[in-house]
This record gives C-alpha cells, sequence and structure tokens, in this order.
C-alpha cells in the first residue's frame, strides 16, 4: 500500500504513522536474540501492511512476558533451591555427557540416576495409571496441563482431584488460562475448588490491549507436568482429555505418548511446577523442594529440561539440535507441527549427508492448515539430504519424540516449530536408557507402519502456485 492512500489524512497524521513505523522499523533491526529470517518476516510485514502492521508488530513482534513477570520469577528461583542441588548428580557416559551439560545450562539441573519408567500405550491407559495415582496419594497432587477438556478423561481425573482434596491430600492444579479456558468456565472448576484444591490459571489474558505495554499476547504455557508425593511423575505430549479430542474432533484420534516416572527426576519437575505455581499464586511452596529425593529401584538416567520466554534464548532450539549433532547411526523424530529455524533445518539436513539413517514422522491431516503447508515446504530439502519422512494417517500424531541410536530419548511437550522455540513454556525429560529408547522406537515404529512414506517425486510434482505458497508461508514463520 502506497502512501497515496493515505492523502486524505491530514499531514500530522501522516507524519506520526511514519515516524512510528520507522521506529519500530529501528526496533526490529536493532533487538537482540532474533535471528535474520525473524528480522526479515517483520520487515515485510512493516512495510506491505503500514498500519495492519503496527497493530501486529505491537501485540505479537517481541516475546517477552513484561518485566513484572520476569522479576517475579527471578524473585522465586531465589528463594528456592539451587536447581544443581536437587538431586544427586550421576557420572554419565562420555558420549552423553555434553548433551546433559548442555541441558543444565538452561535450567541448572544435573543428570539423575535411579529412575523407574513406565510408558502407557494410548491416552485412555495414561488416564487409567494417572488416576489410579491420585487415588493412592497421601500427601500432595500437582497438575500442570495446557489444555484440559471437560470430556470423559478430563473429567475422571477432575473427579479423582475431588475425591483426594476431600480426604485431605493437597491438590495443586495449574492450567493454562487459553488452553484450558471451556474447564476454567465450567462449574467443574469451582467442583475442584469447594472439594479443598487449589487452582491457579497461567497467563491469563485480560484486556488485550493492556499487553502491548506489558507483555506479548500469545504466550502460552504449553506445559505437562504431574508430580505426585514426590516421587511419582509423568512428561510428554498428552493433554488431560480423550483422544477423540472435542474441540477439534475432525482430526481424531489425537495420538500422543505419555511416560511414568518414580524417583528423583520427579523432584526436578517439582521444581519447574513450583515455579510455575508461585509466579501465579501468592502461596509459597519452598518447603515441598527441601525432602531428599524418593530413591527407586531402577537405571534410567533422567534430566527434567524447561524452556520459555524467561529462560535463555535459543535454549528449545539448542535442545532439539545437540542429540542431532551426537546422532552416530539413527534418529527418528515425531513431531505434529514443523517450522523450523535454520540450525535446525541445516542439522537435520548436514545429519543425513553423513549418513544417519533419520526418520521424521508427522501428521498427514494436522489442525493447522497453515502450519501444515509450512511444514511441507521444508520436505523437498530434507528428501535431498536422504531424510525419510512419513505422514501419519489414522490420526494426529501429537507425539513430541526424539530417539537417538540405541540410548537417546527426548520426550516431552516441545514442537518443531517456532511458537514451541520462542513463545511457550515447555518441558522435556532428556533420557539416557536402552530400555526407555528401546520402549519409545517400538511406539515411533509402530507409528512409522501405519504411515505413508513421501517421495521426492511426489513433492516435485506439486503444481508451482502451491509450492509458492508454501514457501510464502514458510518465510513468515517467524510472524505466524
Amino acid at each position: 500500500m502506497s502512501m497515496a492512500h493515505f492523502g486524505f489524512l491530514p499531514a500530522w497524521l501522516l507524519g506520526a504513522h511514519l515516524i512510528v513505523e520507522l521506529l519500530l522499523i529501528g526496533r526490529v533491526l536493532l533487538r537482540p536474540y532474533r535471528d535474520p529470517s525473524a528480522r526479515v518476516a517483520w520487515l515485510v510485514v512493516l512495510v506491505a501492511l503500514p498500519v495492519v502492521g503496527i497493530a501486529l508488530y505491537l501485540l505479537f513482534g517481541e516475546t517477552s512476558i513484561g518485566r513484572r513477570y520476569i522479576a517475579r520469577r527471578r524473585e522465586i528461583l531465589s528463594r528456592l533451591p539451587a536447581p544443581d542441588t536437587l538431586t544427586p548428580t550421576v557420572r554419565t557416559a562420555p558420549r552423553v555427557s555434553h548433551l546433559f551439560d548442555m541441558g543444565a545450562s538452561i535450567n541448572g539441573y544435573r543428570p539423575c540416576g535411579g529412575n523407574a519408567f513406565v510408558f502407557p500405550d494410548g491416552a485412555d491407559a495414561t488416564i487409567d495409571a494417572l488416576v489410579a495415582d491420585i487415588d493412592a496419594a497421601t500427601e500432595h497432587v500437582h497438575l500442570l496441563f495446557y489444555i484440559w477438556l471437560t470430556d470423559h478423561n478430563g473429567l475422571r481425573v477432575v473427579e479423582a482431584i475431588c475425591r483426594a482434596a476431600t480426604r485431605g491430600v493437597t491438590c495443586r492444579v495449574l492450567v493454562d488460562a487459553v488452553g484450558s479456558r471451556g474447564l476454567i468456565k465450567s462449574p467443574h472448576w469451582q467442583a475442584m475448588t469447594q472439594a479443598g484444591a487449589h487452582t491457579v490459571v497461567a497467563l491469563p489474558v485480560g484486556n488485550p490491549a493492556f499487553h502491548v505495554f506489558f507483555g506479548r499476547l500469545d504466550l502460552r504455557n504449553h506445559r505437562k507436568i504431574v508430580v505426585i508425593d514426590h516421587g511419582i511423575t509423568y512428561t510428554g505430549s498428552q493433554n488431560c482429555a480423550d483422544a477423540a479430542f472435542a474441540i477439534k474432533a475432525r482430526f481424531a484420534p489425537w495420538v500422543d505418548t505419555m511416560m511414568r516416572f518414580e524417583g528423583p527426576i520427579a523432584r526436578q519437575n517439582q521444581h519447574l511446577f513450583v515455579t510455575d505455581w508461585m509466579t501465579y499464586s501468592d502461596e509459597d511452596c519452598a518447603e515441598l523442594l527441601v525432602a531428599p529425593p524418593i530413591p527407586t529401584p531402577g537405571g534410567v538416567v533422567a534430566q527434567a529440561i524447561g524452556t520459555g520466554p524467561t529462560e535463555r534464548y535459543s535454549a528449545a532450539p539448542e535442545l532439539i539440535c545437540c542429540p542431532l549433532h551426537a546422532a552416530r547411526r539413527q534418529l527418528i523424530v515425531t513431531t505434529p507441527y514443523f517450522v523450523p529455524d535454520d540450525a535446525l533445518l541445516q542439522s537435520l539436513c548436514s545429519a543425513a549427508y553423513r549418513g544417519i539413517d533419520i526418520r521424521i514422522v508427522f501428521p498427514a491431516r494436522n489442525d493447522s492448515r497453515i502450519v501444515a503447508a509450512a511444514s511441507r515446504s521444508y520436505y523437498h530439502d530434507l528428501l535431498v539430504a536422504g531424510v525419510r519422512i512419513f505422514e501419519y494417517r489414522p490420526g494426529l500424531l501429537h507425539a513430541k519424540t526424539l530417539t537417538v541410536d540405541d540410548d537417546i530419548t527426548l520426550i516431552g511437550s516441545t514442537n518443531l516449530d517456532r511458537r514451541s522455540f520462542d513463545l511457550n513454556y515447555e518441558n522435556n525429560l532428556l533420557l539416557h536408557s536402552v530400555q526407555v529408547t528401546a520402549a519409545v522406537r517400538e511406539r515411533q515404529l509402530r507409528f512409522i507402519a501405519d504411515s505413508q512414506p513421501v517421495t521426492l517425486a511426489e513433492v516435485e510434482s506439486v503444481g508451482r502456485g502451491r509450492r509458492a505458497w508454501r514457501n510464502a508461508l514458510a518465510m513468515l514463520g517467524p510472524v505466524l
């Protein structure tokens, strides 16, 4: 849109608009911790959409959560035990020690041993195990979910929380304001409170106009964390819901992976939960991190890693790229959303070029048409490098898993897209275990068996118009 379109406006208003636009362009060029593609994308938006672009940048252009939240989280962390003192540190094999060193550089958690795992098969099995653990709890139940629906499985957990709170177990329930808005507005939210559970909402939205001054509007807490009685924890991709996922049922079933652990790793997830809880609640829970971790037979070496807008910039993509460089034979990845930054795309391609057997599984039908189109714009480069791509057919594959060779696993809530990298609070576990990796890989291979391979010929046969559309969306990935 040229300035001629603004000819009917007073000169002072045009001048003010130009000053604001130039200031924002300067902000885009000078703001630290922004990769070049993101700068280009926002410059295109500001220049091509002079008025709308300014509004979009003010609402969505920066990832700051706001000075108040940043200061509060720093103050909370200063009152909690140091992360590296939470669990006894275990010596790791030289081949993987640098992976755990990288993880420790994000939150400070050190790798800990003595963890036993269970890998429930499917959403219902996960909820069965979770409800059983809540019913057996004697001290506390802590739940953090991005999405919690009032469907069959969601209400089973609500009822278990009410039972636990009624018998005197301290229950703390933390949900994201947007992802779980249906539950928050329902009578079931009040039912948990009336039963004695403590309920808190993360990242309340409020008036969108105020977010221009106090932090970005669409930052979300995407974590899935369960901690029960200090020694039991769950981590993975599953929200508190049925696989039928009523709010987006036409893509169902949603296929997730969630792992249950007993052992010291629960203490690190507890620290993540308590930090989030105290950010949005006036309750001081520091004493929960004083009790010694519960030793459990088993040999899984684990490390919790939490990323988000208040952690180190680029922590999330580094978390993904580091295991890629450690691969010597095989790498399998499952993710529903794939809008990588340059470093991740190059890491995948370079690993394939050096002969690593890389397989990536995406859902054939994605609940976001824009993300699906942007994802497919990267297929050509990946396939040319030798990466094998599969599209899962039976439902929406929502699992976020990465296995390296025979003994390294990364599982959690992080998608391979800019939203997870830059905007969301995420949690993952880095695991060194032949047994865990075998279990996760068996599930990954099952996904591949239910998938259709994507060939280079199919990608090259796509029409120019569709390719241009996909590439345009990928170019705007930092904005989307």
